[in-house]
């Protein structure tokens, strides 16, 4: 009997296919699962979290909840949803100041997003960025901490920022949505 290929002539012809989550069945499958989030209907295992990136999203959680007040609710490293296959876990978002007891923020709700980025800079960059553009997330910071940068991403259209700032330490970032509100970064 010949055989064709490892499994024999019966698997010759088999492929391998990719399986797309939508964002309900994520939820059902992965519930209880810390680390991982939705991107376009895949799942991703995020980098663990340090010292130094749970410092600066605790610094900043305290400094947005301090200078805005109840005009923004601030959500940490909590996730997001944007449909039609998208989860993603910012490590923080300012949204609209609402309860979110019945359903997850949606890209309506969302009026800034951050990422920190220690170990994830071309990921936040490459994946989710251009993920939060195509949904009109209005603006998003990427701090980038091995190069104590802050990127400022503003003005999304037809799926890509149109506006990008960098911060040099000391300077203190405004969020679009609030002028005059300064906010210190690590």
């Amino acid at each position: 009997m010949k055989r064709t290929g490892f499994m024999g002539p019966c698997y010759a012809k088999a492929m391998a296919r990719r399986y797309r989550f939508g964002i309900e069945e994520f939820e059902r499958l992965f519930r209880g699962i810390a680390g991982v989030e939705l991107l376009e209907g895949e799942v991703y295992q995020m980098s663990p979290i340090g010292p130094r990136h749970a410092e600066v999203v605790a610094r900043l959680v305290t400094r947005f909840a301090q200078a805005l007040g109840d005009q923004a609710r601030v959500w940490p490293q909590n996730p997001v949803r944007l449909p039609p296959g998208s989860e993603p876990q910012p490590d923080i978002a300012l949204l609209k100041p609402k309860d979110y007891w019945e359903a997850l923020p949606s890209a309506e709700d969302v009026l800034l997003l951050v990422e920190v980025a220690e170990s994830s800079l071309d990921y936040d960059r490459n994946t989710k960025l251009p993920l939060y553009a195509r949904s009109a997330i209005p603006e998003v910071w990427v701090l980038d901490l091995s190069e104590n940068r802050l990127h400022v991403f503003r003005a999304p259209k037809e799926g890509v920022y149109t506006e990008h700032r960098v911060l040099l330490p000391g300077e203190e970032a405004e969020p679009l949505l609030f002028p005059g509100v300064r906010v210190a970064w690590p």
